[in-house]
């Protein structure tokens, strides 16, 4: 028999990582191990008081059965005891919280639950691919919005095409930024609501990497409103809890009350032990903090060699990436190639692989994304190599 793809999958293509990945493997078969820096999934194990919250799950939920779909009763008022402390948001567990499976599932499966066929959905641009795939498998369209350097890899909302704008039933946002770093201002979040409110337009926040800073703690956009807009959190990167797959989404009643009847048509919700472990990682702060010391440390060594070798770098205000910019003229994948020569042996993700081309404009060309998840004695020896080959 014939077997073809749908029309939604041949739609989104696919990541164009096929140069990178056969120079990754000469580098091995001459027996040489890259360092690597290009996928977004960090390398220390998950806190051992966590994976002891789970062995004992594991014992006490031998009977439990299938869990709730939106998140136990536990679990949500956990996360609203954490938003409390952390943002000053009073959320009722009932009504404006549901569990998740991850940030991935939230954001992807979003859009079915509000966009119809032909409807927008506003993505920026570059950012995290199952935004605009959600949009696409629900029967909308991506519109994509570029992230400038001159403009801070902010949005700019005042250059959206208003024949754009009344079609547009959703807007993403994602601050702190994958892959910039940016952080979003209070009066961005204000524009960003007043926008969507008159537009009539949701915001979607994503909002991830609001745990892994290094100056001051970025705000949610919930401190400013809840009318019209959701936020999507998840313990990946807060928590080192990326293979757990656990998150929320809270926000907007009346938005949440559709996302669960979305999300019980989907799956059978996080598992207990999973939950279990989401509530002993979120009534703790020590293991967070050390987690961002250790990831300051790993820029401050990064950033210092990459200055040596008279690039001008800006290290982020959060998240684990460095949006680097390499030399005037040099494209991106020419900047990634030059990392992964033999003496460098560098892995990093070209800024214009995860950015879309739109009206010949590529936002993420001439940067690569390096993601700080290697130990540091992995950055301090990609260090060296870059001080002394670096070209």
């Amino acid at each position: 028999m014939k077997v073809e793809p749908s029309q939604k999958v041949q739609s989104i293509g696919s990541y164009a990582f096929a140069e990178v990945d056969k120079m990754v493997a000469k580098l091995r078969a001459e027996g040489i191990e890259p360092i690597d820096f290009g996928v977004g999934d960090p390398q220390d194990p998950t806190p051992d008081f966590i994976r002891d919250a789970v062995k004992r799950s594991v014992d006490e939920r031998k009977t439990s059965g299938y869990p709730d779909y939106v998140g136990s009763k536990e679990y949500r008022t956990a996360i609203a005891e954490w938003v409390q402390k952390r943002f000053k948001i009073s959320l009722d567990p009932e009504k404006e919280i549901c569990s998740s499976l991850g940030g991935k599932e939230c954001v992807f499966n979003f859009a079915q639950g509000f966009v119809n066929p032909g409807d927008i959905v506003l993505c920026p641009n570059p950012g995290y691919p199952p935004a605009s795939r959600g949009a696409i498998f629900a029967g909308g369209r991506p519109v994509y919005l570029p992230l400038l350097e001159e403009n801070d890899f902010l949005i700019d909302l005042e250059a959206i095409d208003k024949e754009i704008i009344k079609k547009a039933k959703i807007l993403w946002i994602n601050y702190p930024s994958n892959p910039t770093g940016a952080v979003a201002t209070d009066d961005f979040f204000k524009r960003v609501i007043d926008f969507g409110h008159d537009n009539n337009i949701i915001i979607a926040s994503d909002e991830v990497y609001a745990d892994i800073y290094y100056e001051n703690p970025p705000r949610s956009i919930l401190e400013f409103s809840r009318e019209g807009v959701v936020s999507v959190y998840s313990l990946s990167k807060r928590s080192n809890m990326t293979a757990y797959r656990v998150g929320w989404i809270t926000g907007d009643e009346e938005i949440i009350s559709i996302f669960k009847k979305v999300k019980t048509n989907i799956d059978s919700g996080t598992p207990w032990i999973v939950q279990d472990a989401a509530i002993a990682a979120l009534q703790d702060e020590t293991h967070v903090q050390e987690m961002r010391i250790k990831y300051k440390k790993k820029f401050d060594v990064l950033c210092a060699a990459l200055s040596d070798v008279g690039l001008i770098v800006q290290p982020p205000k959060a998240t684990f990436y460095l949006w680097q910019k390499g030399r005037p003229g040099e494209s991106s994948l020419d900047f990634a190639k030059k990392l992964l020569s033999k003496n460098l042996a560098i892995v990093t993700t070209p800024g214009a692989w995860i950015s879309k081309e739109i009206d010949g404009v590529n936002p993420g060309e001439g940067f690569i994304r390096f993601a700080m998840v290697a130990p540091l004695e992995k950055v301090k020896e990609a260090a060296d190599r870059i001080r002394t080959h670096f070209k």
